[in-house]
């Protein structure tokens, strides 16, 4: 990890004296710092979505995740060059920035909140169809730079222009990703090939060896020569193979974990996390040894294509295709590593053991606490690289509980609840009947609400910008059982009542698409929260269209078929035949 000290900051300029810091490389107003001098020095050209070229001086802030061009052939990092020379050059007449560009040092990732803000005309100064600012340093602007996003008009067309070696830059691009994801993931491997697979993975070992050895080979000497390529050639059956057989791997497990409920999807991972990590491992492994492979076949082609145009296109071609299996790869491991790891944390915050009242019970779930801490630790960064998790979560403003409740046990189970983005609105621990009456008893009177909380549950309500998460609260202490998932969109109606017993209890009735609940509240819990909650739920109430126009046919049809049988029984009887 990066020290947050050394740490580059992409600044806003300063509104009211405040300005916000992400961690991220770069920008703020070119003029923040008229001691630096007025010239450009680095460039940074972002030619495909989410990758940059770095051109010119490099600061020693940017030195860190600058990226080399690896298996890029050397034509084509000649090529990338002059074109974006010519650029620079036909921005401005100041011959230091097309110097800048004529010295391309590497590349970049620029993930989506460094391009947000690198795009944000409120942030930086468009200058020559660039984006003018600097490189920030705890606060200090230490370098001027500039960016040009990949959809300016001037980056367009470099694009088109020089597709092919393009395509090999995010070829290189795939192999650096992986080559970082598969390192993360080293220690899990070791401790589980003690027992499991070792001859699959001696088999697999093999053939990224080879593959490694002659990627690195080529970006030593920036080609691909006859010799270096007939070493692996004959390495695309056997690497589709492998990869193919982690991928079935793999899809198995997604497979299994989402055909059973939420305590067997829990069980299969808990069963099977050692498994599933080597198995994620391999299939990483295995999808950078053919993504490897196939850059030294486009680099093969690329240097073909001096002879024969075809050679060009095909290089990208096959760019395209490993850029499609690298996605869909990539993503199907994310998920799966999304699902374990959530399980991991997940079963490390459930109850403390000593709170069990059977001593065997307690034995097991402090066991598999440790055995989850274990290995998160060995796949957490891993999980981390390839899906950043959920922040802390933190209790909202409206909380809807006795004041001696402890927030924290149920803030940090919920956080692996939620989805990225997901805000936490509002918290409440009603009292939950087991079973939701018909609307008779939501509108019924007080001696109807006693009966039904006679043989009630404590529950948690969760509700947040996007759903409303119940649970009981036992159960969501020691399994992370949710009861609910009610989208926020399927709420109806909403509203507030007190009971007439001697507590004077406040309640809510809910209204859904789908059903009717209620929630009484501890006397402890003040009014205006409870207010407050209903509140932040009817922002939703709605009935869409299709849902009123089908109440409204089934009082048409009701009508009809009554009209109907009006008229059959007022008609006279008719005389019998007489023979």
């Amino acid at each position: 990890m990066q020290d947050p000290s050394d740490s580059v900051e992409i600044t806003e300029p300063e509104q009211d004296g405040r300005s916000d810091t992400t961690g991220l490389p770069v920008v703020d107003s070119p003029t923040s710092d008229s001691s630096l001098d007025p010239a450009t020095s680095t460039v940074l050209v972002e030619v495909l979505p989410g990758v940059a070229v770095v051109a010119g001086e490099v600061p020693p802030e940017l030195k860190p995740r600058l990226i080399d061009f690896g298996i890029v052939p050397a034509a084509d990092r000649k090529q990338i060059s002059a074109i974006l020379a010519s650029i620079g050059n036909a921005a401005t007449a100041v011959d230091n920035l097309g110097n800048a560009f004529a010295g391309v040092q590497g590349l970049y990732r620029v993930d989506a909140t460094t391009r947000a803000l690198l795009n944000s005309g409120a942030t930086l100064a468009v200058k020559d169809g660039g984006n003018l600012g600097a490189v920030m340093k705890s606060g200090r602007v230490v370098h001027q730079a500039r960016f040009y996003p990949v959809h300016a008009p001037s980056v367009a067309r470099m694009a088109a222009s020089i597709g092919p070696a393009l395509a090999m830059v995010g070829l290189q691009m795939m192999l650096s990703e992986l080559s970082g994801l598969v390192k993360k993931n080293l220690a899990v491997t070791n401790q589980v090939l003690t027992t499991l697979r070792k001859d699959q993975w001696a088999e697999l070992t093999g053939l990224v060896t080879a593959i490694d050895r002659a990627v690195g080979q080529a970006q030593e000497i920036e080609s691909v020569p006859t010799s270096l390529w007939e070493d692996v050639a004959g390495s695309g059956a056997l690497l589709r193979k492998q990869l193919e057989l982690y991928q079935g791997n793999v899809g198995e497990h997604v497979r299994q974990i989402s055909q059973t409920d939420a305590r067997g999807h829990r069980g299969y991972l808990q069963a099977n996390a050692e498994v599933i990590a080597f198995d994620v491992h391999a299939l990483l492994s295995s999808l950078k040894a053919w993504t490897g492979y196939h850059a030294l076949r486009a680099a093969r082609a690329r240097a073909a294509s001096r002879e024969d145009a075809a050679e060009a296109h095909y290089a990208e071609v096959i760019a395209r295709d490993t850029q499609a299996e690298f996605d869909s790869t990539l993503a199907e491991a994310t998920s799966l590593i999304d699902a374990l790891t959530r399980e991991l944390r997940i079963t490390i915050e459930l109850r403390s053991p000593d709170s069990w009242p059977l001593p065997g019970k307690r034995k097991d779930v402090k066991a598999a606490r440790e055995v989850s801490a274990r290995l998160l630790e060995a796949i957490g960064p891993l999980a981390d690289a390839l899906h950043p998790p959920i922040p802390p979560l933190q209790a909202p403003a409206v909380v809807c509980a006795p004041e001696s409740l402890d927030l924290e046990p149920y803030l940090r189970i919920l956080r692996w609840h939620f989805e990225d983005g997901e805000e936490l609105r509002v918290l409440g621990f009603p009292d939950q009947p087991e079973t939701s009456g018909p609307l008779s008893a939501i509108v019924g009177g007080a001696m109807d609400m006693l009966t039904a909380t006679r043989d009630r549950a404590t529950t948690l309500v969760a509700v947040t910008d996007r759903r409303i998460v119940t649970a009981k609260t036992t159960a969501f202490l020691e399994q992370a059982e949710v009861r609910q998932n009610i989208p926020i969109d399927q709420v109806r109606y909403v509203r507030v009542l007190t009971t007439q017993d001697q507590d004077s209890r406040s309640a809510i009735d809910l209204i859904t698409r789908d059903e009717n609940i209620r929630w009484l509240f501890h006397p402890d819990v003040d009014n205006t929260r409870v207010n407050a909650l209903a509140a932040v739920l009817a922002e939703s109430m709605t009935i869409p269209d299709a849902e009123r126009d089908d109440l409204r046919r089934r009082h048409y049809i009701a009508v009809e078929a009554g009209e109907s049988a009006d008229t059959s029984s007022t008609e006279p009887p008719k005389s019998e035949a007489t023979t």
